[in-house]
Order: C-alpha cells, then sequence, then structure tokens
C-alpha cells in the first residue's frame, strides 16, 4: 500500500504515465506539502527553462544521443505539465485542455488524413498548411503579412520567418546571388562606418542589416541559420580545442602562445578535419 508521500508507482503505458507526471507536477506544487522552489514559481520564471530545454533537446538529437534525447524530451514534457498546474490553479486551462486543442487543430490541418481531401505531395500539404495558417491568424484578427510571427524568438529564427513571410507574398529576392549582392553592399557601409570612427549604435545598425541579409540567403538556399550557425560554433569550439590541446603537450597554453602559433596549429586542425 502506497503511503501518502510516497510518489504514485511507475506506469506501464502512456496514458498512465502522463497521468503520473501529472500527479507528481500537482504534489509539487501542493500549497501545504509542496516543494518551497516550485510553489514560488511563475509562468514568466519558467519560461527561461523552457527555451533551454528545447535547445538541450535539439543538441541530443545532433549528436544523434538517443538516451539523452529520452532525458531531454522528458525535461521538456515536464515544462508542459509545469505550465499546465499552474493554469489550472488559476482556473484558465489544464493539460487536458493543452491536449485536445493541439489534437484538434493537427486533425483539422489534415483534412487528408482524417477527412476526405487528397493531396498529391508535401508540396501540396505544405501550401493548404500555410493556408489554414492563415485562416487562423484571420480568425484570431492577425491581418498584417507579418503578424504572430514571436519577438520572443531567437534573432536569426526571426529573421528566416519574417523574410518568409514576405516571400509569400512577393516580396523576396530573385535568386540567392541577389543576396550575394546585397550582402556584400552591407559590408561596404560597414567598413565606410568602421573607418569613419561611427559610434557603437551605426556598428550595431550595420552589422544587423549583415546578419538579417545573411538568414535571407540561407532561406533562399534552403538552409536554417540558426542551425548554420551551431555548425560553426561547433567547428570553432573543436579547432580551438585542438589548438589548446597541442598547446598543452608542448606545456604552454593560449595565454603563453603567440598569434601566430595559433593560427599555425588552427590551420593544423583545418587539415586535419579535411582528411
Amino acid at each position: 500500500m502506497r503511503t501518502q508521500d510516497s510518489p504514485p508507482t511507475p506506469p506501464t503505458d502512456a496514458g498512465a504515465a502522463t497521468l503520473r507526471l501529472i500527479a507528481i507536477m500537482a504534489a509539487l506544487r501542493d500549497p501545504a506539502r509542496g516543494c518551497p522552489w516550485d510553489r514560488e514559481q511563475s509562468f514568466a520564471t519558467i519560461a527561461p527553462y523552457t527555451i533551454e530545454e528545447a535547445y538541450e533537446v535539439a543538441d541530443a538529437i545532433s549528436r544523434q544521443d538517443w538516451t539523452a534525447l529520452k532525458d531531454e524530451l522528458g525535461d521538456l514534457l515536464f515544462q508542459v505539465v509545469y505550465y499546465a498546474q499552474m493554469a489550472a490553479e488559476a482556473g484558465r486551462f489544464d493539460f487536458a485542455a493543452i491536449a485536445t486543442a493541439i489534437a484538434d487543430k493537427m486533425v483539422r490541418r489534415h483534412p487528408h488524413v482524417f477527412g476526405t481531401e487528397s493531396r498529391a505531395d508535401a508540396a501540396a500539404q505544405i501550401h493548404a498548411w500555410e493556408l489554414q495558417k492563415q485562416a487562423e491568424r484571420a480568425a484570431r484578427a492577425e491581418t498584417g503579412v507579418l503578424d504572430g510571427v514571436p519577438a520572443s524568438l531567437p534573432a536569426l529564427t526571426r529573421a528566416l520567418k519574417l523574410t518568409r513571410r514576405a516571400a509569400r507574398v512577393g516580396f523576396d529576392w530573385p535568386a540567392p546571388e541577389a543576396v550575394l549582392d546585397k550582402l556584400a553592399e552591407e559590408t561596404k557601409e560597414l567598413q565606410d562606418e568602421i573607418a569613419a570612427g561611427a559610434p557603437s549604435d551605426r556598428l550595431a545598425d550595420e552589422i544587423g542589416d549583415m546578419l538579417f541579409a545573411l538568414a535571407n540567403l540561407a532561406r533562399k538556399l534552403g538552409l536554417d541559420p540558426e542551425a548554420c550557425l551551431r555548425l560553426a560554433n561547433g567547428k570553432f569550439e573543436r579547432r580551438f580545442r585542438f589548438i589548446e590541446h597541442a598547446l598543452a603537450i608542448a606545456g604552454k597554453s593560449p595565454c603563453d602562445a603567440t598569434l601566430e602559433e595559433m593560427e599555425a596549429l588552427w590551420a593544423a586542425a583545418k587539415r586535419g578535419e579535411a582528411r
């Protein structure tokens, strides 16, 4: 027999597992017997953790670490349960309402699966999906082309979404080469500002224009700018760690090395990757 303080017995099916998780969350938020930290949290304080957990899911996928992915998906699911519990406490909605809303949306957006419509291929599905989303935005009185793109998105991702929306109504570069020309123009403007000793706000403006053009270029090439930057970050980290390791073998650290030494090791790291 389970005591009042012990957690529910681990279940063997998805439905029971979800109910157990919801019960655990309710216990953590219990006003009298819950965890002091969990009781103090709000939507605003939990939101940063949700973003962090989503990135950790993406990281596990990129590393193809399926054990870690299971754990990270659990952490992300727990965020949803957390919001559902806080919303239920305030009388707004609960976990069942969340699950029902997304299930209804998926059925609504896939009439070719759950209804009588027929769609020939993925392109037809994407087109129909966009029409459905436009209708949903209109129902929310979001009439502008750019309405509904969250300001809280990572900047490169938001640039991708903004330019994608604009492209749907014909406001787009004709080809990737045209975006490269724009990037060259923005680069020249930044060079001029640097040469003129422009203040930091002017430099930030020009660098922002360059980053926006790069996001546009990635979109035109069918790439995700965030994913491209993650690859570049990984490449930099990998090569710099090579430099640190090589210097450590020589009894040195980056602080002790010259720029020329580190650049030579960087080139060696690049050569090693090219093999």
